[in-house]
């Protein structure tokens, strides 16, 4: 199990605390400092069934200011997921071949 994780983000603490509260100690990572590559990307993506652009933060100042309304592939999204990893939704909880973003943080538990 591995949780893509950004310890400044609420939502993000709050999914981890509610793992560890079930007992589960997943594989943390700070995606912030480890940078997903584009074939992990692909991998989430295709484990939660959504689309590059659906895992976008829409309103981060650097999408606003770079990407609003541009319309681009997966891959295009991806690249610019991997070079502004603030872009990418929080937190991503992936257990086995399932995946499901923590919006609501108990959403975790969806796929426990």
């Amino acid at each position: 199990m591995r949780l893509y994780h950004n310890p400044r983000c609420g939502k993000s603490r709050e999914a981890l605390k509610i793992l560890t509260d079930k007992g589960v100690e997943p594989e943390i990572v700070e995606y912030l400092k480890q940078i997903p590559t584009h074939a992990e990307l692909e991998d989430v993506l295709q484990k939660l069934d959504m689309k590059a652009e659906d895992l976008l933060r829409k309103n981060e100042k650097i999408f606003k200011e770079m990407y609003k309304g541009k319309d681009l592939s997966d891959s295009k999204w991806i690249e610019a997921m991997i070079a502004e990893p603030k872009l990418i939704e929080r937190p991503i909880f992936i257990n086995g071949d399932k995946a499901v973003v923590g919006r609501p943080p108990e959403k975790v538990l969806e796929i426990l």
